[in-house]
């Protein structure tokens, strides 16, 4: 008998190992980088400075914010040096640092490294990167969307920035191989104050990534866009992410699209934004700033697809502290 149960232990170790190994050594299985050089038009580039500067966002977790200011905007002069590390302070498994994407760190890339790392979630080598940067929701962008966020990164002021090594914590350090996956572009919807062009644009700014809450990563099944993430923000302040449904106690059901739009335009001019001086001060984890540049057909289109959604009842408390 006791020699079965150490055959049975033995096979149970091997097994273990091998799916280890696998996980470490074989994943992610994305595939290997296109084969493409962009030809980069004023159009392209233009394109591409939107989406990064005020959809997708990729130049806020990139550059430097000032938590000295409602929001943290921006500080200008940083764009794309990276450097900002997310780390177990925050809530993260491990510490994650923000790539230098400006092209003194991406130089050495091609244009076909780039599209799969801002589209699968890997590096030049395949190694996975933490969703910091939100890449499952990426991975259904339009393909030429995120050639033009290429094309424009390839035009931001060089920035000499070393920036460390991430390094994830056990066990994360193998589930981050397993969450990159191949990308499954869809084309873009025509431009146009409705649900379906709506949904495109909620996916590229990933709201449903913070506007959903989560447990271990995991996010709470039946909770889409209800709201009730926690982050903690420098300060260090906890912030709980709004419910954006269209509960009209607890989310946006009241908000008129008059409403909706000017919310995120108030916040154009950061140099009138307020002071923040204490945990005591209201905060906000979203770069307001930045999406106040917005198209308005965007914003609109927004408000016409959450008003689609699943009213859910979900009090949230924004600033509990």
């Amino acid at each position: 008998m006791v020699k079965w149960i150490k055959r049975i232990l033995a096979i149970l170790v091997v097994v273990i190992a091998s799916a280890l190994a696998y996980v470490k050594l074989v994943l992610p299985n994305v595939g290997k980088a296109e084969n493409i050089n962009i030809e980069a038009t004023p159009e392209m580039i233009k394109r591409g400075e939107y989406l990064a500067n005020h959809v997708t966002v990729c130049i806020d977790c990139h550059s430097k914010r000032d938590w000295s200011k409602f929001s943290g905007p921006l500080v200008d002069g940083t764009e794309g040096m990276g450097g900002d590390a997310f780390t177990k302070e925050f809530g993260f498994p491990g510490t994650f640092y923000a790539k230098n994407i400006t092209p003194e760190g991406i130089g050495k890339w091609t244009d076909g490294e780039l599209l799969r790392a801002i589209s699968c979630g890997v590096n030049r080598d395949r190694k996975a990167f933490f969703p910091v940067m939100p890449y499952p929701y990426y991975a259904h962008m339009d393909k030429e969307d995120i050639i033009a966020i290429v094309a424009y990164i390839r035009t931001l002021k060089p920035i000499k920035n070393e920036v460390p090594a991430s390094e994830p914590e056990f066990p994360m350090n193998f589930i981050l191989n397993t969450i990159p996956q191949e990308a499954s572009f869809t084309k873009r919807p025509e431009k146009a104050v409705n649900a379906v062009y709506g949904a495109y644009i909620i996916n590229a700014a990933a709201c449903a990534e913070c506007h959903t809450n989560a447990i271990k990563g995991k996010k709470v099944e039946g909770m889409d866009f209800a709201g009730g993430r926690e982050f903690i923000i420098p300060g260090p302040k906890k912030i709980v992410s709004a419910n954006i449904t269209p509960d009209k106690e607890t989310g946006i059901g009241y908000w008129t699209e008059d409403a909706f739009v000017s919310k995120f335009k108030a916040y154009e001019d950061k140099t009138k934004l307020a002071d923040y001086k204490s945990p005591k001060d209201y905060q906000s984890m979203m770069p307001w700033n930045m999406y106040a540049g917005m198209d308005t057909v965007d914003l609109k289109a927004m408000y016409a697809y959450l008003k689609t959604l699943k009213p859910i009842k979900n009090k949230v408390v924004k600033n509990p502290d």
